[in-house]
């Protein structure tokens, strides 16, 4: 297993470097830049904005000072000034140093539109909530899909089977564009039982999670009850029910694992999604997320920023999919990571 991790470790830094690469050259290729306006500016002053940030040299010296500035660490101590330029993620303190010695790593650059903000500014006060919202939207998707799918599989061909899948068919069909305004009517207008919007309390949390989860609850119960179906008919299935084994037992035991394996494979990049940031459930609800500087930074091709995002979803994403892995393990034992 020790193995396994370094290896798909080793692999998700070649993969970040790729994604890094290609995502530098395209930023670059498109025509204009961040310091383009509609009003206009000034030929000199774009031209200092531009040396500045070191938009004026070679391609290539530009993207290894990008990659230098995040992989490169650095140990400080008093002579460290903080600045837009030089902002780390990574601030941890080495007091068998000094007391002003750090270890600073992962410098993202400062936002080339917002000039008061740093990239690593904007991670530290809107990921976490774009992690909490992403996460209990999560939830809502697993304790709503994987239920109804398994009733749905169980009871095959009957009104529950009919009724989850329905329902299911119903949240896919709706987007969050229409579902999440109805909520905030009835829920926040017309009943007044939670806020309409806004974020940092457990009573704001609940429309917009379940408006987000709700929808991909829909997808992970119509993959169960796939999944689930397609087990039940396998041979060991009957071959258990003639051993005489409790249909329970059969079902969680012998069918439910292996019908979840699928069912896996779609919740890690669905929780690197999520966790990243979701423009629309953010925007209607008034969240402060990744997600609405995300789609703003490509807009205002503000290099960075985006570059910093793409690098924050595509990490998750790898990160997730080696978890995926490592639970295919636990539910099915004939696969080996080797």
């Amino acid at each position: 297993m020790t193995v396994f991790i370094i290896r798909r470790l080793l692999w998700m830094a070649l993969v970040l470097l790729v994604v890094s690469a290609i995502t530098f050259v395209l930023l670059r290729a498109v025509p204009g830049g961040p310091f383009n306006t509609e009003r206009g500016v000034p030929a000199p002053v774009q031209r200092a904005l531009e040396e500045k940030f070191n938009l004026t040299a070679p391609l290539y010296q530009q993207y290894l000072k990008y990659l230098s500035d995040i992989l490169v660490p650095h140990i400080t101590g008093e002579e460290f000034r903080r600045s837009l330029t030089n902002d780390y993620l990574i601030n941890v303190p080495l007091p068998f140093l000094g007391e002003e010695a750090y270890f600073r790593w992962m410098n993202f650059g400062p936002s080339l539109r917002v000039r008061s903000r740093t990239v690593n500014q904007i991670f530290q006060e809107n990921l976490p909530v774009s992690f909490q919202l992403g996460l209990a939207a999560l939830v809502v998707a697993v304790v709503i899909g994987v239920p109804s799918g398994v009733v749905a599989a169980l009871k095959r061909n009957t009104w529950l089977d009919y009724a989850s899948m329905g329902i299911a068919i119903t949240g896919v069909s709706i987007s969050i564009i229409v579902s999440a305004p109805v909520l905030q009517y009835l829920f926040g207008v017309q009943w007044k039982l939670l806020p309409a919007s806004g974020w940092g309390t457990f009573q704001q949390a609940i429309l917009p999670a379940f408006a987000l989860g709700f929808t991909y609850s829909a997808l992970l119960a119509r993959l169960t009850r796939a999944s689930l179906l397609q087990v039940l008919d396998e041979d060991y299935i009957r071959t258990a029910r003639a051993k005489g084994l409790s249909e329970r037992i059969v079902v969680s035991l012998h069918a439910l694992k292996n019908a979840l394996i699928p069912v896996v494979t779609v919740i890690g990049p669905l929780f690197a999604l999520l966790v990243t940031g979701t423009f629309v459930a953010e925007t209607i609800f008034g969240i402060p997320g990744m997600g609405r500087y995300f789609v703003t930074s490509v807009t205002n091709r503000d290099f960075t920023v985006v570059m910093g995002t793409i690098l924050l979803y595509a990490g998750f994403l790898v990160l997730a999919n080696m978890a995926v892995d490592i639970v295919y393990a636990w539910l099915d034992p004939r696969i080996r990571l080797s």
